[in-house]
C-alpha cells in the first residue's frame, strides 16, 4: 500500500494555497481535495474500471 502523499499535499496547501500551517493541518483530506479541484480543475467523468481497481488495491479498506 502506498502511503498518503504528504509532501505533495503540504506543497499544495502551504505553497500553492499559501495556507498558514495551522489552517493546513486543520483541513480534512476532502477539503484539501476540493481546494485542489477548484485550483487545478476537477476530474471529468467517473473513474474507469482500471483506475478504480488500482485505487482499491493501493488504498484497501480494512482487511
Amino acid at each position: 500500500m502506498r502511503p498518503f502523499p504528504w509532501s505533495e499535499a503540504m506543497r499544495f496547501g502551504l505553497g500553492v494555497l499559501r495556507l498558514p500551517p495551522r489552517d493546513f493541518w486543520a483541513m480534512t483530506p476532502r477539503e484539501l481535495a476540493a481546494a485542489w479541484g477548484a485550483i487545478m480543475g476537477d476530474r471529468a467523468g467517473p473513474l474507469g474500471r482500471n483506475e478504480l481497481e488500482r485505487l482499491m488495491e493501493t488504498f484497501p479498506d480494512g482487511r
